[in-house]
């Protein structure tokens, strides 16, 4: 018969394999299938032929791993008058419109915001761009993989969406990278919430009176 320990042990490992299985895409590169049906999407969507070429060379060079979109925000002061908004409604609010539908789609595909944050003062440093001396927010999000960019990106639903997005800002940057050092993984924080637990309960309520570690 199993010891409590061994039962103790043994489930936080199956929980964070459980766990280790759904924040990572084992999926591998979009397929051409896959990819073909993408490209299908972006047309009958509407996006331009530039659009879809940017977008096809981003699916074809997916290598398979999560990624962090890059995001710099420069809001909108006099925002147009949306449906789901109304007149005189801030850009905060369109955004926030728009992070209703985001928010759901990126975390059920285990894909989350990383950093979020308002500017305390104009650009500091630039060159080689015109009109990119100031910003309001910057954003990270992690996607689990260009996959489910694409799953999100191609719902009907995200073009309604998007629109408020779009119409919230004046200009905005959205680039993908690679992650090199990235102190955030949650696979690396689970394990370590998961064995700090562990050990806890083990030693409060496990170890045998008057046994020391």
């Amino acid at each position: 018969m199993l010891s409590a320990k061994t039962w103790l042990w043994s489930i936080t490992g199956i929980v964070y394999a459980f766990f280790v299985i759904w924040y990572t895409d084992f999926g591998g590169p979009l397929t051409p299938e896959e990819i073909a049906y993408y490209e299908q999407r972006l047309v009958q969507s509407g996006a331009s032929a530039e659009e879809r070429e940017r977008i096809g060379r981003f699916m074809r060079e997916d290598d398979g791993s999560q990624f962090i979109m890059v995001n710099l925000l420069d809001l909108s002061d006099a925002p147009p008058t949306l449906a789901a908004t109304g007149a005189d409604a801030p850009a905060s609010a369109l955004l926030a419109h728009y992070m209703e539908h985001m928010y759901p789609a990126l975390l059920s595909r285990a894909s989350h915001p990383v950093f979020a944050g308002a500017a305390v003062f104009s650009l500091l440093d630039v060159a080689g761009i015109q009109g990119a001396d100031h910003w309001d927010q910057a954003a990270l999000m992690r996607y689990r993989s260009r996959r489910d960019l694409m799953a999100i990106a191609s719902d009907p639903a995200f073009n309604g969406r998007h629109e408020y997005k779009l119409a919230a800002l004046t200009k905005t940057l959205a680039f993908p990278v690679n992650t090199t050092l990235y102190f955030h993984d949650l696979r690396v924080m689970m394990m370590l919430i998961g064995l700090s637990l562990a050990a806890l309960i083990d030693l409060l309520f496990l170890r045998p009176r008057g046994q020391d570690y």
